[in-house]
């Protein structure tokens, strides 16, 4: 599965340095620019997937360097990060083309979320694996049985939430910290039973077996791996 590419431009190093640190823990390919002309030359190669974009940059404004993008690039999602509050400014930034804007300062999760919803703006939403298919648009998930018929599976919504990001990555393991971030929202790494718990669940709706995986294997003190 290809990596979803994001472009950082932030001129600040205290802010851009550990977002980028965190973005690569949450599996981005991440490219950071420090100032507007290079952010935009970057941008326009086209091998991103989303923009990062403080709007106070140096040399070209985040407002303009998003309107010239989107300009170029409909289909590239562009969030903007701006210490400004008032209201006039979140106005300017949707108007220049920017899908979703953080007003600084802003808590590392509530961001990282909203890269998660931009990247599910891009990605399909549909994954498949191991006979078992996923609608992310529809919530709806099916397991190939006997004779090729499908049979859908009932699931509840985190059982679900864990399936799709699974299926999504097969073939790679899904560490526990990528699950709780992206199912939970949360960056807790004490007990993680509620996550097992889900496991479990998952495994008896697809009639898996622990010991004997035929979808879902544990990797001892990292996290999944979904059947390829």
């Amino acid at each position: 599965m290809r990596v979803t590419a994001v472009l950082l431009v932030e001129d600040d190093a205290s802010i851009a340095a550990p977002l980028a640190r965190s973005l690569r823990r949450e599996g981005y390919d991440v490219e950071a620019a420090v100032d507007g002309p290079t952010g935009l030359e970057a941008g326009l190669t086209g091998r991103f997937d989303v923009a990062i974009l403080d709007i106070g940059l140096p040399f070209m404004d985040g407002l303009e360097v998003c309107r010239r993008l989107r300009a170029r690039l409909p289909q590239l999602q562009i969030l903007l990060l701006t210490a400004r509050s008032e209201e006039v400014d979140f106005v300017d930034g949707l108007d220049a083309g920017a899908d979703d804007y953080v007003a600084k300062p802003f808590r590392l999760a509530e961001l990282l979320a909203r890269v998660r919803a931009a990247q599910r703006r891009v990605a399909p939403d549909r994954h498949a694996a191991a006979g078992v298919r996923v609608d992310a648009a529809a919530r709806r998930a099916y397991r190939t049985v006997a004779g090729g018929a499908e049979e859908e599976l009932h699931l509840s919504g985190k059982e679900f939430d864990l399936l799709r990001v699974l299926v999504r990555e097969a073939g790679t393991v899904v560490t526990r910290q990528k699950l709780l971030a992206e199912v939970w929202e949360t960056s807790w790494m004490g007990s993680t039973k509620t996550l097992d718990q889900h496991i479990s669940w998952l495994r008896q709706k697809l009639d898996d077996d622990a010991a004997d995986p035929r979808y879902i294997t544990t990797i001892r003190g990292v996290g999944f791996r979904f059947t390829p």
